[in-house]
């Protein structure tokens, strides 16, 4: 679509970016807390260790003045589980809840709006050993959970995601550190989507009870969304497009917004003897959860193209890299996009067409809660970082941003990763996001400063100017 006129940001669109606890914080033996499956894993080599990362537990001060000094509306971020409920039940932690209370507040006294994450893949390690999600008393565990932070902080918080990237959390379970496979299953995508319906629903009760405690807070999920292209126009390769949207995508709006499973989705479980079983109650607390608005993290598009059940398929390495199924689809390398440092296509233009295909199902406001640009940043001799290429990729995304605003959709706010370097999923402190610099590596601790890149500079113009200026 050709639009004619641009419409401009909403008045009140909230400009910020996100963080993750146990990538940014550190501090993971401290004031309480007890482990989470992050702390306990077994890290990438040549990755940092989670023990300090950008120390954020004991810098947020400093880094929520720099946030504000940008300008940000809003700062997603989200709280530890552990630092709560040291064994993920049981007794609550005070000084957790005093850590948290100061941080909404600061953020409150910049006129920040806090937007919290409830789960970014830090189960307890206790509960972890307990089965983690395979136990059906995990949907419990995380609506306690949920219950300690609405009573604790919903008098301050108005927003709320409950499960960061709950399909990767499934697809990619391994790679992030997340998935625990019971000894003996023989059936290992049936226990897989056995697990994701304990989170369903435990997402859904959570939003449930938000509404019943907080009747003036909104909330909704956060997965990661990739819009999923045919290879070509073949009519086998558009199957295959909709199969993998559809087990990659929509099973989680769908459930998230509908409380339904995707009938592509039950087919293909069906197929392989792997369909979740329904505790009584779950099916009507699925439909009883109903989201406010929807908040999705987006760095690419997929592409697949027909695959055969006689192929030999890689299911694919990380979050955005194309992956494979035989017999529903394959992924395809897209011949008319670039690729970052680390491998991940970039497709402004899919960013938009990813905005108007959820719009248009879904028809429930949005917010992007992740979106971004991992990079090898270079810290200079006089404390500079020209990270151009972080700007370019930024200017390009929020230039779709607004194109999508004008095709009517109802776009929240926009928060890049990161707002701070940190620790990324497996791949290091090296792989930087950040508007600001950390000054540590994957080798050795450095000295934590912290260094205002080229693009903390741009955003701050992005933000002041409510997105009408975007040049360099």
């Amino acid at each position: 679509m050709l639009n004619k006129y641009l419409k401009p940001f909403p008045e009140n669109f909230l400009w910020g970016a996100s963080t993750s606890a146990y990538q940014v914080e550190g501090a993971n033996a401290t004031d309480g807390k007890g482990p989470s499956c992050q702390d306990v894993k077994e890290l990438p080599a040549g990755t940092a260790s989670l023990d300090i990362c950008a120390d954020h537990y004991h810098r947020y001060k400093e880094d929520i003045a720099l946030m504000a000094e940008m300008g940000f509306k809003v700062y997603r971020f989200s709280i530890a589980w552990t630092r709560l409920l040291p064994n993920g039940d049981g007794e609550v932690n005070q000084k957790g809840i005093d850590h948290y209370n100061d941080v909404i507040n600061t953020c409150i006294e910049y006129n920040i709006e806090p937007l919290v994450t409830m789960f970014h893949f830090d189960m307890p390690d206790a509960l972890d050993q307990r089965g983690s999600w395979s136990n059906p008393d995990s949907v419990g565990w995380f609506v306690n959970f949920a219950k300690v932070m609405f009573e604790a902080f919903g008098d301050r918080v108005k927003y709320w995601l409950t499960i960061n990237e709950q399909n990767m959390l499934t697809l990619v379970g391994p790679i992030i550190g997340t998935l625990r496979i019971p000894e003996g299953t023989t059936n290992i995508l049936k226990e897989t989507y056995q697990q994701n319906h304990h989170m369903l629903v435990a997402q859904a009760k959570a939003m449930c009870l938000c509404h019943e405690m907080l009747p003036n807070a909104k909330i909704g999920p956060a997965p990661n969304i990739s819009l999923v292209y045919a290879a070509s126009c073949r009519p086998e390769d558009v199957l295959a497009a909709q199969e993998y949207n559809a087990i990659r995508n929509w099973l989680y709006l769908d459930m998230a917004v509908y409380g339904v499973y995707n009938n592509l989705v039950w087919t293909y479980l069906e197929d392989n003897d792997a369909t979740p079983t329904f505790a009584p109650g779950d099916a009507e607390a699925l439909k009883n959860a109903h989201p406010d608005f929807i908040g999705f993290n987006y760095y690419s598009t997929a592409t697949v193209q027909a695959s055969s059940p006689d192929d030999d398929l890689d299911p694919g390495a990380d979050q955005q890299t194309a992956r494979g199924e035989a017999g529903y689809y394959k992924g395809y390398a897209n011949p008319y996009l670039m690729k970052t440092e680390f491998g991940w296509e970039i497709d402004p233009l899919g960013f938009r067409a990813n905005m108007r295909e959820m719009y248009s199902r879904y028809r429930l406001p949005m917010i992007v809660t992740e979106n971004g640009l991992g990079a090898y940043d270079t810290l200079t001799e006089d404390g500079k970082i020209h990270d151009n290429y972080r700007i370019k990729y930024l200017q390009e995304h929020i230039k779709q941003l607004r194109l999508a605003i004008s095709d009517g959709v109802e776009m929240m706010g926009y928060c890049p990763w990161s707002a701070i370097d940190l620790v990324s999923t497996h791949e290091g402190i090296r792989k930087r996001y950040g508007f600001i610099y950390v000054d540590t590596t994957d080798e050795e601790t450095g000295s934590l400063d912290r260094y205002r890149k080229d693009s903390f500079y741009w955003y701050k113009k992005v933000i002041a100017t409510n997105g009408e200026d975007i040049s360099d």
